[in-house]
């Protein structure tokens, strides 16, 4: 099965090795692959040549894993055991130290430590929604001040709409420059009793209800707050828009990743046209564990209809051994259907092995029933459910795939096949690594 010929695939080396590609950011719904994903480009760009920094945001500590680290912390840490000319590093954003960064950075000594110490800005720093990603846009654009890189992999955090990624530099920044906080800040300008008079004149009936909802003394920590980062609100609204920009720059490349399932290509679709409508590059959609089968030609209408024909009887296999032949052919006077049965390779569903047949040695209790044994014929009518199974996932598979493509023909995509197991080391990074590559086979 292929897509539809209208959708180009997508040159993943092209795309590492082109010197002008500088920051790839890995997006899309949570649970497809985003972080081994970036993961696994990082290796292969880096064996390619790239000095490459990878930026996650998952806290279940994967990549760090996959990548022969202890831990990774807000510092980007080196990868040993790449194969290549190239560097690899990685670090894992914490949330809270990029913003005691910010504060750091740009406010005096005294002042920073009243910030810090405020019981409002550590609430925000720890847990404010869209905190989270806009800190990951402000490490994005300190890693690419730094220009220690020549190519930033940035693993978006997992969050409920992949749109929250593109939203929350804007909705932080104008939380932190806008009218609510500007009013919080004009009693401190005005200063001692006409900047309280102003307080209980202006905004009695707000601070009233704010008293109630939040508690007097939260109200006082967040005046205190504002207060304290006065100078700084212009800062967060100036960076918020820089790194959007940075975000449409030619050297940015977007990859949607996705999993060949309706919800998520929906969601793809969605941040396909979102992405569009930002002008924002996009580089193409990676279709995540993708199913496949050594036996396609064998449909799932043939395969449960030679099962049933297996399990009722109809098709007996009358020389002895012949099943057991290596190339035995089907029965003479049997269906086309047995002889697709017997060509159908069992390695075809290798997590899902038939009970075997219990020994003859072992002798049955007295007065019990002899034990039921399991022929080749029962072994072969499971398989063959087990392949019809298969061949619906990838036929379910395949429409979602057509829905996508037929919306989107213009998007470059390319298909990686389902590992059948997790992937924990470099090898098992670099693997997904040559199938980015090469696609589905």
């Amino acid at each position: 099965m292929t897509l539809d010929p209208a959708a180009a695939p997508l040159d993943v080396d092209q795309l590492l090795d082109d010197p002008a590609t500088r920051i790839i950011v890995c997006c899309g719904s949570g649970g497809v692959g985003k972080t081994t994903t970036a993961a696994a480009l990082g290796v292969r760009a880096a064996e390619r040549g790239r000095k490459v920094v990878v930026l996650t945001i998952d806290p279940a500590r994967r990549l760090a894993q996959s990548m022969g680290i202890d831990s990774l912390d807000n510092t980007p840490r080196q990868v040993k055991g790449v194969e290549g000319p190239g560097e690899l590093h990685a670090m894992m954003l914490d949330m809270k130290r990029t913003f005691d960064e910010i504060v750091e950075a740009h406010a005096d000594r005294e002042r920073a430590r009243a910030i810090l110490e405020n019981p409002f800005y550590q609430s925000l720093s720890a847990g404010f929604a869209g905190t989270q990603e806009y800190m990951a846009m402000e490490k994005l654009g300190q890693l690419r001040a730094r220009d220690a890189w020549d190519l930033i992999i940035v693993d978006t955090p997992p969050s409920r709409s992949a749109l929250d990624f593109l939203d929350a530099p804007k909705r932080l920044g104008s939380f932190l420059d806008g009218k609510f906080i500007r009013l919080l800040m004009t009693p401190a300008k005005m200063g001692g009793r006409a900047g309280m008079k102003f307080l209980n004149v202006g905004m009695s009936m707000m601070t009233g209800t704010l008293g109630k909802l939040l508690g007097g003394q939260l109200l006082r920590d967040m005046q205190t707050f504002v207060a304290a980062m006065d100078t700084m609100f212009g800062g967060f609204r100036t960076r918020a828009d820089a790194t959007y920009r940075l975000l449409q720059a030619p050297g940015t490349a977007f990859l949607v990743v996705a999993a060949p399932e309706r919800d998520a290509l929906r969601e793809a679709a969605y941040f396909v046209q979102r992405l569009a409508a930002e002008e924002m590059p996009l580089a193409g959609l990676v279709l995540n564990r993708v199913h496949g089968s050594g036996a396609a030609r064998l449909s799932a209408e043939r395969a449960r209809a030679a099962a049933e024909n297996l399990e009722e009887g109809r098709i007996v296999d009358q020389r002895p051994g012949k099943a057991e032949g290596a190339g035995a052919a089907a029965p003479d006077g049997s269906s086309p259907e047995a002889s697709e049965a017997h060509e159908a390779p069992e390695a075809e569903v290798p997590e899902s092995r038939p009970p075997s047949a219990p020994s003859d040695a072992s002798p049955s209790a007295p007065g019990a029933e002899p034990a039921s044994v399991t022929t080749v014929e029962q072994l072969t009518a499971g398989l063959l459910r087990l392949h019809a199974e298969r061949m619906q996932v990838l036929a379910r598979e395949q429409r979602t795939r057509d829905r996508f493509t037929a919306l989107h023909p213009e998007v470059p995509v390319i298909e990686v096949a389902a590992l059948p197991g997790d992937v924990h080391d470099l090898a098992g990074l670099r693997a997904i690594g040559d199938r980015l590559a090469v696609g589905r086979n």
